[in-house]
């Protein structure tokens, strides 16, 4: 008997053996009890961790220089002119003047439609008043949705009274 030779699975832990079919580790496709291949997986399972921690480290070393963005100030309006501004029912929010009293919830809280500060005008011909289900929308809604078989308005009067118009 010879010593000197050596087994087949005793090679799977050899520094030469990778699992190539050539060398009779792991010669048929991955088994869950071939070594090779679970060495294979945890070597490359190794190398995945290592650069995502690299990659870890690197955008937290680009964040402490360059520093994290910060939201825009909330003085911008102060720098512009005042006519440019107006500021929202929130004080914290403004819009630009040309988004009052155009319909749309440019605020968030109406404020820019309805209210003291806001001074619009009552909704124009191709509107249609009442308290809309939208939030886009905060005292009436666009006469081309009305009667389109959606629900616009709390109390139907889209669907049931308004008049339709074909401009939007």
């Amino acid at each position: 008997m010879n010593t000197n030779r050596t087994h087949p699975q005793q090679r799977l832990f050899d520094d030469r053996s990778l699992g190539s079919p050539d060398e009779g580790c792991c010669g048929e496709c991955c088994k869950p009890s071939c070594r090779c291949c679970s060495r294979r997986a945890l070597c490359l399972s190794s190398i995945i961790l290592t650069v995502g921690t690299v990659l870890a480290v690197v955008g937290v070393i680009l964040a402490l220089v360059f520093g994290i963005p910060k939201s825009p100030p909330g003085d911008l309006p102060n720098n512009l002119p005042g006519g440019l501004v107006f500021r929202c029912g929130n004080p914290q929010f403004w819009v630009f003047t040309d988004k009052k009293c155009n319909n749309f919830n440019d605020c968030g809280d109406c404020s820019d439609e309805i209210g003291p500060y806001a001074g619009c005008a009552p909704c124009g011909v191709y509107w249609w008043p009442c308290i809309p289900v939208d939030f886009q929308y905060c005292s009436s809604i666009p006469r081309c949705l009305c009667r389109d078989g959606r629900q616009h308005c709390y109390d139907w009067s889209d669907e049931y009274t308004c008049p339709k118009s074909l401009t939007c």
